[in-house]
């Protein structure tokens, strides 16, 4: 790695480390929003860093839908062990089992659409007045609309043409009773950007991000991992492929890919040669041209 590329690697942490910072300084209540993947694992140890030697001085955040990883879920409660952080749980099981939401049906039902209305729910509850998200401008078209500060109305949606101008980084997080803002401090990042900083200050990541074999079918062009939650069909095999992890979700709906990348030098050299985006692998994506964005319009990350 270049002495540039650690240099710009150390611009985009203060950048980040900046945001952070905004966020404590003008919000209340803030939380990260921790999925277990790699990008708010990052944000999580931005935040050690911005606010060191102190701890993080705000929970973490985690929608559960009830179809997580094993190892993503271990991952997550261990970490909160090692940072001494409180973890607030919100749980899309409990949204169905209350009447809040309904239950997906069909060979590709998912719960990731669910997770907006129990991530709004947890939102209230908690009366959270920023959510701070791991979103990276170059991951998908409707996350290239972000600013820094993404202001979210008293409904929880998101509206692309009223978002705040933030001209020389002045971020203005002012808001009404009952609206709240989600904060992107690695928006200006990319996936290689993500990687390299891994490396470069050996981030510990959950085991899927390495290859390592696993059962798997072949399914809307992405290895899907066997799991009690799929629902085979008959002309569906099951076959031991050596994968990986780009970018995790809900067990259901995330792809993985053929790789023999199981260290971080390895997947770094293996992600400078793609030419598809990380959530290339994620069938949620693939529903329609605008499911991302649809999604962010309800009050999704």
């Amino acid at each position: 790695m270049s002495k540039y590329y650690l240099n710009y690697l150390d611009e985009l942490e203060s950048e980040a480390i900046y945001i952070l910072r905004e966020v404590w300084a003008q919000f209340q209540n803030p939380v990260i929003l921790f999925s277990g993947g790699k990008d708010s694992i990052v944000v999580t140890h931005l935040a050690k860093k911005a606010f060191y030697p102190s701890r993080i001085p705000f929970p973490l955040m985690h929608v559960d839908t009830g179809h997580n990883f094993p190892e993503t879920i271990k991952f997550r409660d261990d970490l909160i062990e090692s940072h001494g952080v409180q973890l607030i749980v919100g749980s899309v099981q409990k949204s169905i089992d209350t009447g809040r939401v309904a239950e997906e049906k069909g060979k590709n039902a998912t719960r990731n659409a669910l997770q907006i209305t129990t991530l709004l729910d947890a939102i209230e509850e908690h009366k959270v007045d920023c959510a701070i998200g791991g979103g990276r401008r170059d991951e998908e078209k409707a996350r290239a609309k972000e600013r820094f500060f993404s202001h979210r109305d008293d409904f929880g949606q998101w509206d692309p043409k009223n978002q705040r101008p933030e001209l020389w980084n002045i971020l203005n997080g002012k808001h009404f009773e009952g609206e709240h803002f989600r904060a992107f401090p690695i928006s200006n990042w990319t996936e290689m950007d993500v990687w390299n900083y891994i490396l470069r200050e050996n981030i510990s990541i959950p085991s899927l991000y390495y290859a390592h074999e696993r059962k798997v079918v072949w399914r809307q062009q992405s290895w899907i991992p066997v799991s009690e939650h799929l629902k085979l069909e008959e002309t569906e095999t099951i076959e031991t492929k050596k994968i990986r992890f780009r970018t995790l979700g809900d067990i259901t709906i995330t792809g993985g890919i053929e790789s023999d990348a199981d260290s971080l030098e390895k997947i770094v050299a293996e992600v400078s040669a793609m030419k598809q985006t990380e959530r290339g692998n994620r069938s949620d994506d693939k529903r329609s041209e605008t499911a991302m964005e649809d999604r962010k319009r309800q009050g999704y990350f």
